[in-house]
């Protein structure tokens, strides 16, 4: 911490003062950008939050493509074969042909 401090004192430059200079000029223009960051309107928090929901939104939409695809799968199996369709109805929504016997269970 008292080299840090020191820097600011321009009697210990010496023969270094175009080093310290620099050091001190950085050393500014560094807090000037951190807080320029972070106080602009679009600042990096805002830009880090954006990219997080960017990527859960493109995890959401490749999610829904695959949904997609399989219910499309499904729609092309169902609308080619009859006895697919059948099983499904059966199953899906208790469908039942004329003459069956049809049980309820509770669970």
């Amino acid at each position: 911490m008292g080299k840090f401090k020191d820097i600011w004192d321009r009697s210990k430059d010496g023969s270094k003062a175009p080093q310290r200079s620099f050091v001190r000029f950085a050393i500014v223009i560094t807090a000037i950008f951190v807080l320029f960051l972070f106080i602009k309107k679009d600042n990096v928090v805002r830009w880090v939050q954006a990219g997080f929901t960017l990527r859960s939104q493109e995890r959401r939409i490749e999610a829904l493509k695959q949904d997609n695809d399989r219910l499309d799968e499904q729609i092309r199996l169902l609308s080619t074969s009859r006895d697919s369709l059948e099983r499904y109805a059966r199953e899906e929504f208790g469908f039942a042909e004329p003459g069956d016997d049809v049980y309820i269970v509770e669970e």
